[in-house]
């Protein structure tokens, strides 16, 4: 049984940092990654990493978070610096195979205060 496991969400003033972790387990993946979604909002893309290490961010977000990998333990984590309100979102984890088929974790809550 393939599970994606968050955590790290909470509750920062504008400005600040949050770091969110996701642990995979039953299966290797291809790419992982931190997908949000605001109210009202349609899910987007916030950073991906293959097991290669190359990287996509969002434009929003480059120059402020940082994706990382750790391919022997399975994990991913998204460091998230100079934080803004705009980010306020529930942050979900995402795993996809080489056939492109997606897996998600349950989501955690980032909150940023003005």
């Amino acid at each position: 049984q393939v599970q994606l496991v968050e955590s790290g969400g909470g509750l920062v003033q504008a400005g600040g940092s949050l770091r969110l972790s996701c642990a995979a387990s039953g299966i290797i993946l291809y790419v992982m990654g931190w997908y949000r979604q605001a109210p009202g909002k349609q899910r987007e893309l916030v950073a991906v990493i293959t097991s290669g290490g190359f990287t996509n961010y969002a434009d929003s977000v480059k120059e402020r978070f940082t994706i990382s990998r750790d391919n022997a333990k399975n994990t991913v984590d998204l460091q998230m610096n100079s934080l803004k309100p705009e980010d306020t979102a529930v942050y979900y984890c995402n795993g996809r195979r080489l056939d492109n088929y997606n897996y998600w974790g349950q989501g955690t809550q980032v909150t940023v205060s003005s």
